[in-house]
């Protein structure tokens, strides 16, 4: 079985092969999420808690957090189930994980370290790996280096400088993501001017359109009132005409 050992403190990671089966016989049966003691694998891992948070079996199915089982089973899976991306919505579909019991079919198993130990692990703990990237968003970056306001993020935002292949010195640094200038604030302002002025655009063409309306139909009851008087004055000529016959 490998065992692939991070510590996050450090930022580094170790692999241990072992087939000893009275190691191995301490980790059976354990769940994911449970903490073991480091000496379980060794002495150069004496003090240390090390806790499983993962593995996988030969065939290369996960375990899953939740599935009290060792061996694997076939799970109806949904849009936000792990081990499962959705091709369409609202599709569900039968996928096989294992359960979050480790066992005999488990050929690489996932520890992390969550209490280093007297004694400094070779390769785990004995030195540090920095971040390579830092963080994107303004807020972040003001947690990072617990920043006011009032400070400039763009001042403490994690680059890089390398040199490329053409013998150029270049600096890399990330977009700052949520970052509030005076031109988002202005773009904020004339996007709620143009809501604005679009209500009162729209309540200018409703009023003009009434408007128009009551004239259309003003219009048509004058001309149906000068129809029905061309009307009657018809009428009454034509019944003087017949009296005077």
């Amino acid at each position: 079985m490998k065992i692939n050992i991070s510590c996050p403190s450090t930022g580094m990671q170790k692999v241990i092969e072992t087939d000893d089966e009275k190691k191995l016989q301490n980790l059976y049966e354990r769940r994911m999420g449970q903490e073991i003691d480091g000496e379980i694998l060794g002495e150069e891992f004496e003090g240390a808690i090390l806790r499983i948070s993962g593995g996988n079996d030969k065939q290369g199915f996960p375990m899953r957090q939740g599935v009290l089982t060792n061996t694997r089973v076939r799970l109806l899976c949904k849009k936000g189930h792990k081990a499962y991306r959705q091709r369409r919505a609202g599709e569900r579909k039968r996928k096989s994980v294992r359960g979050c019991v480790v066992g005999h079919d488990i050929s690489v198993l996932n520890l992390v370290v969550t209490q280093v130990g007297e004694k400094e692990i070779p390769g785990l703990t004995n030195d540090t790996v920095p971040r390579r990237l830092g963080p994107k968003r303004a807020n972040n970056i003001r947690k990072l280096f617990n920043l006011t306001k009032e400070d400039d993020v763009r001042k403490y935002v994690i680059h890089r400088t390398f040199t490329n292949k053409a013998g150029k010195t270049i600096r890399k640094a990330p977009k700052i993501q949520r970052l509030v200038t005076p031109l988002t604030l202005q773009r904020k302002r004339a996007r709620k001017a143009e809501k604005l002025n679009s209500v009162l655009r729209s309540k200018e063409e409703a009023a003009a359109y009434k408007k128009l309306v009551a004239q259309r139909q003003a219009e048509k009851r004058e001309a149906r009132r000068s129809l029905i008087s061309k009307r009657r004055s018809t009428r009454k000529s034509q019944k003087l005409a017949a009296e005077n016959k």
